[in-house]
């Protein structure tokens, strides 16, 4: 499945207005690693562990009507697990991350249900906001989008994911086998404990 990513033109102002703390006085490195936190904290939070690898970044201009980017861009981070989540497991996946980002304040802004390609679409605040979509083999990909902040330099995520790095190369298709996640078997729900 090829995803295809664009950065959104943004009206960059002179730099007045002042409504978060992501406006212009963050550039696009403070950018792009505040959303490797926010990727390391999704991806980490899992119980039982993922394995994961940053996926390459992209950049780009935020650009006004007249396509003048006023020295503004934004970053995407992306991420992609390797784990082999089976079919019966990965609503139970999608739920455990639609429930961290709630918890940290996230607001959930659009769930497809489609039954082979799901994803889930939050803002996280600060212009911030965060996709996680199921593709082909039923592989999670996770994107984080900066806002349009000061132009600069941006390298590459600082803190590696979990398991093998395929950052810069081509990714595989998933193939870490976990015993829950990739097990066949749809999770049994707790029995009551009224005795």
């Amino acid at each position: 499945m090829v995803i295809a990513l664009a950065v959104t033109s943004c009206a960059a102002g002179d730099g007045d207005s002042e409504d978060s703390e992501s406006s212009p006085k963050m550039n696009m490195q403070e950018a792009a690693e505040r959303a490797d936190g926010m990727v390391f904290d999704t991806l980490s939070s899992v119980d039982p562990s993922l394995h994961w690898t940053h996926d390459t970044s992209s950049s780009g201009d935020c650009t006004d009507f007249k396509n003048d980017s006023h020295g503004y861009g934004s970053v995407i981070r992306n991420a992609v697990v390797m784990t082999d989540v089976s079919e019966v497991r990965r609503g139970a996946l999608l739920g455990v991350i639609e429930r961290r980002w709630k918890s940290k304040g996230y607001k959930i802004t659009n769930v497809d249900s489609d039954q082979e390609f799901p994803a889930i679409d939050a803002a996280i605040g600060d212009g911030f906001s965060a996709s996680l979509l199921v593709g082909e083999k039923g592989q999670f990909y996770l994107r984080v989008q900066t806002p349009c902040v000061k132009k600069s330099e941006v390298s590459a995520p600082g803190r590696k994911g979990n398991g093998r790095d395929y950052y810069g190369h081509e990714i595989p298709r998933p193939n870490v086998h976990d015993s829950f996640w990739s097990s066949t078997h749809p999770i049994a729900s707790t029995p009551s404990s009224d005795t």
